[in-house]
């Protein structure tokens, strides 16, 4: 026996060895491959709460004061992380944020070869017990009014479930749909693009219902949402399964030297990032994030700024004008705005990794960043102030081709490096995603904060931070086109590492076909469990959009 295959299978009590164990996951004959992206989409679903966390921000800051903020005029960071006298400012609390990617980054480059090593069931265990747990000590700060504790469980430790569960399914999938690779990991990072479109409106739900007197609510919204992410987590890491060693979808033919892009070897781990292709694609992603995250923070007061009056039939209006009504009246056309870039973001991590399978990854990366060089280069500036409808056209594919740059990349990745380790080789070129979470809302406030000083009236703010981000993205393209095959020297021998896992797999193809087969039944109620949270979400986003065509 295979030692491996002994340690992997057999106790010493001659039992199983544990439900947790990648051993465990090897789906039997007759696995019906699309019960694993719903299984995705229930853990990214989940974990995509992290760009809604800004629903919070507001009645956090008025925690102490509950209808007013207790503002402390004179009071540090440092003070704002203990005081429990003073209401927290916005600027505080939106550090979480920062920390969550920031986090992210880190978590998925240190833990991604243990994932590859343990599988993606145990990932999403752990993913669940960091991000749900993290709230839960989030829920603590927010109740004892410590700031330090609301970081360091929803930014920190929360942060490290965000990074888990995000690559958690990239390597599976890939290996389920070798066929649609592009398809595949689309729709469970269009789950992650989704995740505030479901939690933020259930989250001010429960924010409202818990409010009163004395609390806005949020502590207990934390741990509801802790509760129902929990089960949904968990639920989506013990359904997935990983195929047999060699397996492939029925009458598929692995590509051969017609699509040249498709590499047929594998790179090591170790050695992926010693690769030009690597470090080329980290720039792609880099500056794809850094182009568009920093203006989509700030969609909701730049359409206001840029317009003015005519966003509420009052022509001529400027935005500093504005009265109490009409500033409300304003913002809810921006609320209706950010609606609209979320669809497009979602929409977009779909449809632009579906195409990308038809047109290849290079192709298509080289599509998104010509468009998007073009819009914020020419169309972006020529319709400010103009044109509102195509103004928000614009912006809101800009959106599409963020998130399909996000949805797009384990699928280039699994292509220029092949599948064996493609989800920690994702991990590690995450750290793009954190760097460009820190440079793209950096360059943008600091420009636009300076200009808005320098005495630049708010319609004209923004004209140069487009070219510049433009900019950005012809570098992006350029960086795009040297991508080629990774070099001989880096390709695994075709026979190494199979050998012990074929014979893992093989040992456990029979017990994993006793743990879940896979049928249309089950299939049927997975999609149905994640499709109608994300038709509620899609519907309560759309109700807020309408007010555009009003």
């Amino acid at each position: 026996m295979h030692p491996l295959h002994k340690k992997g299978m057999m106790m010493a009590d001659g039992s199983t060895g544990g439900l947790l164990d990648r051993a465990r996951t090897v789906a039997g004959p007759g696995f019906d491959r699309w019960l694993v992206p719903p299984c995705a989409l229930a853990i990214h679903l989940c974990i995509g709460m992290a760009y809604g966390f800004s629903v919070f921000w507001l009645p956090l800051s008025r925690a102490i004061g509950i209808t007013d903020p207790v503002v402390c005029e004179s009071m540090t960071l440092a003070q704002a992380l203990t005081t429990t006298t003073c209401d927290w400012r916005v600027s505080d609390l939106v550090w979480t944020y920062t920390l969550f990617f920031v986090v992210l980054g880190a978590a998925a480059a240190i833990w991604g070869g243990w994932l590859e090593r343990a599988g993606p069931r145990k990932a999403g265990v752990v993913a669940a017990f960091c991000w749900c747990g993290g709230m839960g000590i989030g829920a603590i700060g927010v109740s004892m009014h410590q700031l330090w504790l609301i970081w360091l469980g929803s930014g920190v430790i929360g942060g490290i479930g965000l990074g888990l569960g995000y690559i958690s399914p990239v390597s599976t999938l890939i290996k389920w749909f070798p066929d649609r690779r592009g398809m595949a990991t689309g729709m469970a990072i269009m789950g992650f693009g989704g995740g505030a479109m479901i939690g933020s409106p259930l989250a001010n739900s429960l924010m409202k219902h818990f409010s009163g007197p004395t609390g806005v609510g949020v502590w207990q919204t934390f741990l509801v949402l802790a509760v129902i992410y929990f089960v949904f987590m968990m639920a989506g890491a013990l359904g997935y399964r990983v195929p047999a060693e060699g397996w492939k979808p029925a009458g598929w033919t692995p590509p051969t030297d017609a699509k040249a892009t498709i590499s047929r070897f594998n790179v090591d781990l170790k050695d992926a990032h010693k690769t030009p292709q690597f470090w080329l694609i980290w720039i792609v992603l880099l500056l794809n994030v850094s182009a568009s995250i920093g203006i989509i923070g700030v969609a909701s007061p730049m359409l206001q700024e840029i317009f003015g009056g005519r966003l509420i039939d009052a022509p001529g209006v400027l935005f500093t004008a504005f009265s109490d009504s009409q500033k409300v009246a304003a913002a809810a056309v921006g609320a209706g705005f950010v609606g609209a870039i979320s669809l497009f973001n979602i929409g977009g991590r779909f449809f632009w990794a579906w195409f990308s399978d038809r047109l290849g990854r290079k192709p298509l990366y080289a599509v998104i960043l010509a468009i998007s060089a073009v819009l914020y280069g020419i169309a972006a500036p020529a319709l400010a102030g103009t044109s509102l409808g195509l103004f928000i056209l614009v912006f809101c594919i800009l959106a599409s081709t963020y998130g399909g740059g996000f949805a797009t990349v384990p699928a280039y990745l699994a292509d220029i490096f092949g599948t064996k380790f493609v989800g920690a080789i994702h991990g590690r070129l995450l750290t793009a995603w954190s760097t460009a979470g820190v440079v793209g809302p950096l360059l943008v406030a600091n420009m636009r904060d300076g200009r808005i000083a320098a005495g630049i009236p708010r319609d004209q703010v923004y004209q140069p931070i487009f070219l510049m981000l433009a900019a950005m993205l012809v570098v992006g393209f350029i960086a795009n086109l040297f991508v080629n095959p990774v070099a001989s020297r880096f390709h695994m021998p075709v026979t190494e590492g199979v050998a012990s896992t074929t014979a893992v797999d093989a040992a456990t193809a029979t017990t994993s076909a006793q743990h879940g087969g896979g049928s249309r039944s089950t299939v049927i109620l997975a999609w149905l469990a994640v499709g109608v949270p994300i038709l509620w979400g899609i519907y309560m986003t759309l109700s807020k959009a309408v007010i555009l065509i009003k």
